[in-house]
């Protein structure tokens, strides 16, 4: 499930095999409009929260978003791919490597222009794994949701970018924080210790490998997430899940551990 961790790994790898490259052929499904990428240079891959951006030499970008399911993969030139080619959207060759999105939530190319007058990416907010957020920054965003349920408003972009339903299951957890408290009965200090906890922990998955946010002797990788019906691994009560938002979201959490402030 891609987050904020997951888009940063996929950008350093992605920056790696394109920065400064030149496209030789640019390929996908045709409502991308891939082609107008053949012959460009890559002059820059960036991201802004959960959207990755890889900028060329003749004003255009292509912006994904992953969504649930999506993913960029490397290839060395000729190397069998991991996943079905039907599943792929866009393919850009170098001479040295296939680089290929899979099942994105969004894939497009637009121009540089475009970009920059695009308001959803215009609304986000600070991403956690960019420059330090200061405190006051932090705290006037979080309190525009006031009335929202924290296990929300952690997952509304536009306050601040990264956490997903991962990391917001786990990260209330490890606070004790109940994911239907409203953000006005949380001081400060928890609300800037959910987001120093946040950061630390998307930090610490930015190398390969299966993300976690248990770090014990043990096959366990995460607390709460993706356990309803089991344990508590701190006091033994059974993992609760309800549902957030308007998408319906699950959340992970422990009543014992996370007791609610009603």
């Amino acid at each position: 499930m891609p987050e904020g961790d997951t888009v940063f790994r996929a950008a350093v790898s992605v920056r790696k095999a394109l920065d400064g490259q030149t496209v030789v052929t640019a390929t996908g499904r045709r409502e991308v409009g891939a082609e107008s990428l053949a012959g460009s240079t890559v002059t820059g891959v960036e991201t802004r929260g959960k959207h990755l951006l890889i900028h060329f030499d003749n004003q255009l970008v292509l912006h994904s978003h992953l969504g649930m399911t999506g993913a960029w993969h490397i290839y060395p030139v000729n190397h069998e791919w991991y996943k079905p080619r039907q599943q792929a959207c866009v393919q850009l060759t170098t001479r040295r490597h296939d680089i290929v999105c899979f099942t994105p939530d969004l894939l497009e190319v637009v121009s540089e222009q475009r970009i920059r007058r695009n308001p959803y990416l215009n609304r986000l907010g600070p991403d956690l794994l960019g420059p330090p957020i200061s405190d006051q920054v932090f705290l006037s965003r979080m309190r525009t949701q006031r009335r929202t349920p924290i296990g929300q408003a952690v997952m509304n972009q536009t306050v601040v970018c990264g956490i997903g339903n991962v990391y917001k299951s786990e990260i209330l957890f490890l606070e004790r924080v109940h994911p239907l408290t409203p953000v006005r009965h949380i001081d400060d200090e928890s609300l800037l210790s959910l987001r120093d906890r946040s950061r630390l922990l998307m930090s610490r998955n930015l190398e390969n490998g299966p993300r976690r946010t248990r770090f014990r002797p043990d096959e366990q990788l995460l607390w709460v997430y993706g356990r309803r019906g089991e344990s508590c691994l701190k006091c033994g009560t059974a993992v609760r899940m309800i549902r957030q938002g308007d998408q319906a979201r699950s959340t992970y959490f422990c009543p014992t551990c996370q007791p609610s402030a009603a």
